[in-house]
């Protein structure tokens, strides 16, 4: 008999072998666990990598009907493990650690999946985004815009970060849309910041008035082949899916209409992306976060249809 193994191995996302990326990796899963600490009740989205790591282990690494492939393994992908050295409300600090580590997988030819998180951390890692692919274009798939208006004097929290990736360049807004926004605001006007910012709102009525496969043509017009950072916040999906989001809103997609989303951008060049906003102190038995988890593979899916690395037809 062979001997036991002393040890188990860290947990990672769907297993994956946890190593930083070098040659052969094409995806590698960075964990952000940070949040803002200002959401006056639902402070936790610090601990959604954790969470989506350990629903991970309830979805399975083929799709019959899709790619009866190994998919992270065709990817060659790794998990390269959270973000050193950040502290959760302590968002000055963060965001230059956030975008180095994501900068690393950049460098290293890998398109980094971020799991946050709150949203605040698309922005460092938009940055990086920016900085290796110029004329990054950006679809943010929510149901806030995170595009408000800001305070000068404490300019960053997890409902501007799009703001700040307009003024800083970092996304061509006029090719950049916001899909599914819905819902009440705690403000006036944030429909029409965004467009002052020159950003492409829609709505839920719109995307289901339209159908999604209609709705994504005419993206796929606007943006080409063009390099485009793909940020999907989780309370786009109805609270009755992903009960563990920070800000949840009723009306939203079905797991369905998500995957649906989510399929519907096959072929467009995604060049990093990002997972935010699953809460665990509110989930309901992984609920979001397990859904979180499937999403991710949906990306995966993308990435290898897109480099060609699953049979035709």
């Amino acid at each position: 008999m062979g001997e036991l193994p002393l040890f188990t191995a860290p947990l990672t996302f769907m297993g994956l072998p946890a190593a930083p990326p070098g040659p052969g990796h094409r995806v590698a899963i960075l964990g952000v666990p940070f949040d803002c600490g200002i959401h006056p009740f639902r402070i936790g989205s610090r601990e959604g990598p954790a969470s989506v790591r350990a629903q991970s282990a309830l979805v399975r690494r083929h799709h019959p009907s899709l790619a009866d492939m190994d998919v992270p393994a065709l990817l060659g992908a790794v998990d390269a493990g959270d973000v050193a050295g950040i502290t959760p409300g302590k968002i000055q600090e963060a965001h230059p650690k956030i975008e180095a580590a994501a900068a690393a997988i950049l460098a290293a030819g890998a398109v980094p999946i971020g799991v946050g998180g709150d949203g605040s951390v698309s922005l460092p890692l938009m940055r990086a985004a920016a900085k290796r692919y110029p004329g990054l274009v950006a679809l943010h798939v929510d149901s806030h815009t995170d595009a408000y208006p800001y305070n000068p004097d404490d300019p960053f929290d997890a409902s501007n970060q799009f703001t700040h990736a307009a003024e800083e360049g970092l996304v061509d807004a006029g090719a950049t849309w916001h899909v599914g926004i819905r819902g009440f605001t705690s403000a006036r006007g944030v429909l029409r910041h965004a467009a002052l910012l020159g950003f492409r709102v829609l709505t839920t009525e719109d995307l289901v008035r339209r159908g999604t496969a209609q709705a994504m043509t005419e993206f796929r017009e606007v943006v080409g082949d063009r390099p485009l950072y793909l940020c999907w916040d989780m309370d786009v999906f109805d609270p009755s899916v992903a009960p563990g989001v920070a800000t949840p809103a009723w009306g939203g997609l079905t797991a369905r209409e998500g995957i649906e989303l989510m399929r519907s951008l096959a072929g467009l060049n995604i060049v990093a992306m990002d997972f935010n906003t699953v809460s665990p102190a509110h989930d309901v038995q992984g609920m979001a976060a397990h859904l979180c988890a499937h999403m991710m593979m949906e990306a995966m899916l993308l990435l290898a249809g897109r480099w060609g690395l699953l049979p035709q037809g």
